[in-house]
């Protein structure tokens, strides 16, 4: 149980990042009129940022 829990901790901005983020600036991105990028959904591009700030943070060991 707590090995669980420390690994899921242990990856949690790349979680965050893909889970909160990506959704965040897919929301964002509609907001502003974007519907379709490159024929793409929002969502693509969106998870896409998130997940690449999330791995950026969890590399580092911060978001900024």
């Amino acid at each position: 149980m707590i090995w669980t829990i420390k690994n899921l901790l242990h990856y949690m901005p790349l979680l965050f990042g893909f889970g909160f983020f990506g959704p965040l600036f897919a929301q964002i991105m509609m907001l502003a009129g974007y519907e379709q990028i490159f024929g793409l959904s929002v969502y693509w591009p969106a998870i896409a940022l998130g997940g690449a700030w999330g791995v950026f943070a969890q590399i580092k060991g911060r978001w900024i």
